[in-house]
Parts: structure tokens; C-alpha cells; sequence
């Protein structure tokens, strides 16, 4: 059986470290898109999305799909693997 207390610890160390992935993504594409001389709205434009939603994951509170991440890659002229940047925590 599984230890509740232990299932709710692995919760919050696991919502900590996406919530940590999302921000370091974010930080990363907001660092390219100020590079390139884009806007947000300009961004979102060339890739399809609302202006808002840029500004959502730059902050690190949404968490695009694998195909934005293409899209935003595409027009910020980098790999997708550079806006994957390393980050300092580790999961467990």
C-alpha cells in the first residue's frame, strides 16, 4: 500500500521541479524573442497564438505543447533544443 503521506510529499517535489521546467523555458524564450528585437505580440503572431498566451509562458505558468515549442523555435531562428536549456534542480 501506498504511504499517503509519502504519495503527497512526491506531488509537491514533482509540481516544484515542472513548475521549475516551465520557468526556465519561459525564461528562455523571452531571452530569444528581446535577442531577435521581437514583441510579444509579434511572436505570438508568427506563430499562431494569442499575445497573452506568450506572456503565460514566458512567466512560466503554461506549458506549450511540443509543436509550439517547434513553431516558437522556427521563428525565434534557433534549434528547439536551445530553448531546452539545462536547469539547476534535478527530478526525483
Amino acid at each position: 500500500m501506498v504511504d499517503p503521506a509519502h504519495s503527497l510529499e512526491n506531488f509537491y517535489m514533482t509540481s516544484y521541479f515542472d513548475d521549475q521546467v516551465r520557468k526556465t523555458i519561459g525564461r528562455q524564450i523571452r531571452n530569444l524573442r528581446i535577442e531577435l528585437g521581437l514583441s510579444q505580440e509579434e511572436l505570438a503572431f508568427r506563430v499562431g497564438i494569442d499575445r497573452t498566451y506568450i506572456g503565460r509562458i514566458e512567466r512560466g505558468i503554461a506549458n506549450p505543447k511540443a509543436s509550439l515549442i517547434y513553431r516558437m523555435a522556427y521563428e525565434l531562428k534557433v534549434e528547439p533544443a536551445e530553448i531546452y536549456v539545462p536547469i539547476d534542480e534535478k527530478p526525483d
